[in-house]
């Protein structure tokens, strides 16, 4: 893991609880944070329901970060129950993209390496 993400890490770590919230939906079995340009740090979890209207936890903390008045994100992280760092889904990298003109060269801390968001993105339309 790159050392700028360790610490974004340890807060997308902390507010994991996975667990059930009702007889049919689930909370906090990933959680994700987000740094923007003033160093702030938005955390979310994930929200899981059978007719798909939960949401990703990197929708709850840009949610976060749009609520204190940002939208631009220089660094990102996906931590699943388990520890492990994982990416954003496709539709978490579109919407990220689409809060701020400069998203899409936001860094992404994956398994393996460090991508930008533009990078984990198919072609599309400027």
């Amino acid at each position: 893991m790159q050392p700028e993400f360790i610490a974004l890490y340890e807060r997308a770590k902390a507010v994991l609880r996975p667990r059930q919230l009702s007889k049919n939906s689930f909370a906090g079995s990933v959680a994700a944070a987000l740094e923007t340009p003033s160093g702030a740090v938005y955390t979310g979890v994930c929200i899981d329901t059978p007719c798909s209207m939960g949401f990703c936890a990197e929708h709850a903390a840009a949610a976060a970060m749009v609520t204190a008045g940002e939208s631009r994100v220089v660094r990102l992280i996906a931590v699943y129950e388990d520890g492990s760092v994982i990416p954003p889904c496709g539709r978490c990298r579109e919407f990220l993209c689409q809060l701020h003109d400069e998203n899409p060269a936001c860094l992404v801390q994956l398994a393996d390496r460090v991508a930008t968001l533009d990078e984990l993105l198919p072609d599309r339309w400027g």
